[in-house]
């Protein structure tokens, strides 16, 4: 990874945690930094960023201020999915929304076009890219 894909790997992941870019912009920034996937780990408070030449970037998140409930709902995580899709939900909310649906983190993969959710018991949700975050 070079300095400036750094940056703007960071540049990005601030602005998406203070709720000022939307999913598709995210994904169009890692893009462009040649990133292939990142995970977030709610528990854990942490962003991985990962290049396909084995770089990674570790980056702190905000610890959970509820709490992640117990049960894990698909339904409540394909809830804070279709928020953000319609642009209604900004990512401060929707980290809020799925850790009340149980979600312990996700893994976008940039490449595969599709996020990986996770709840305690090993449940996932896998939610492909909508056309417009491409």
């Amino acid at each position: 990874m070079s300095p400036q894909q750094e940056t703007l790997v960071r540049d990005t992941i601030s602005a998406s945690n203070a709720g000022n870019l939307h999913f598709p912009q995210v994904v169009q920034a890692l893009l462009h930094a040649g990133v292939e996937s990142y995970a977030v780990d709610y528990r854990a408070a942490r962003t991985t960023v990962y290049w396909p030449d084995g770089a990674t970037l570790s980056l702190p998140l905000s610890k959970p201020e509820q709490g992640i409930a117990d049960a894990f709902s698909s339904e409540g995580v394909r809830q804070a999915i279709a928020g953000a899709q319609r642009g209604e939900v900004m990512y401060p909310a929707f980290k809020a929304l799925t850790q009340r649906a149980g979600c312990i983190g996700y893994t976008v993969w940039l490449s595969g076009r599709h996020v990986s959710y996770y709840g305690r018991l090993g449940e996932s949700h896998i939610e492909p890219f909508p056309p417009q975050a491409d």
